[in-house]
């Protein structure tokens, strides 16, 4: 078999391995890319020489803008870490350390920044909205009304159970504590009538000269002060 031949019978080529690339068609990508470029940078220029602000063009395919269905929960980014690139500190283009906007490229600092950018014209218009607001008719505007309204009730139905609930354990954690306060207090009170019991005991069996704890202290506290007594001296 020959060097240059193949296992299939076909000679080998160096680049047959090789992904073939249309260079034409990649040039012609390049140059309306470069076009819509430079058509861009002169609108910008155009928007800044009259004082505004420039929006990406709208093609005809844009929607309406809608409320948030959702909310952004920014809790639960506490204490969690996030990799960023090189030089992602600087600016707010790109990707970044805080609050990344996928659509215009941009990361903010803080969340009261991401939300205004999320109502502006600039993002509105990058996610495909018009930055307008379809006006409601007036069975829209009732339907909406009366589904606050029933949610309002529901919360307040909700509020009264709950109130009523938890005066319900107040109370039943208060009838505990003043059960458990009555069974101390027995407890102290039965405990000092044995102790009473046990010394009239012992004084009853050993007689009078027996010394009761706590009975006879303030005698002795006068003695140790040298009184010995208050009695009166007849006269002849």
């Amino acid at each position: 078999m020959s060097g240059k031949g193949s296992a299939y019978g076909q000679p080998a080529g160096d680049t047959d391995f090789r992904k073939k690339y249309d260079l034409e068609e990649y040039a012609a990508k390049a140059k309306e890319r470069e076009a819509a470029e430079k058509e861009e940078r002169k609108a910008r220029w155009e928007a800044k020489m009259a004082g505004k602000k420039y929006y990406k063009p709208m093609d005809g395919t844009e929607t309406l803008t809608t409320a948030r269905s959702a909310t952004q929960d920014f809790s639960k980014l506490v204490g969690t870490t996030t990799l960023v690139p090189a030089g992602a500190g600087v600016g707010k283009r790109g990707r970044g350390a805080g609050f990344y906007c996928e659509a215009c490229d941009l990361t903010f600092k803080d969340n009261l920044q991401w939300v205004e950018h999320t109502n502006s014209m600039q993002h509105q218009r990058n996610i495909g909205a018009t930055g307008e607001v379809r006006k409601a008719t007036a069975e829209e505007v009732r339907a909406r009304i009366e589904a606050l309204w029933e949610r309002e009730q529901q919360r307040k139905r909700e509020e009264v159970v709950s109130l009523a609930q938890r005066l319900e354990v107040r109370k039943e954690e208060e009838a505990r504590e003043r059960e458990e306060r009555r069974r101390k207090r027995k407890e102290a009170e039965e405990r000092k009538r044995q102790e009473r019991e046990a010394a009239m005991k012992i004084k009853t069996e050993y007689g009078d000269d027996v010394r009761i704890e706590g009975e006879h202290d303030e005698d002795d506290m006068m003695a140790a002060m040298g009184f010995t007594g208050f009695g009166t001296t007849a006269k002849k």
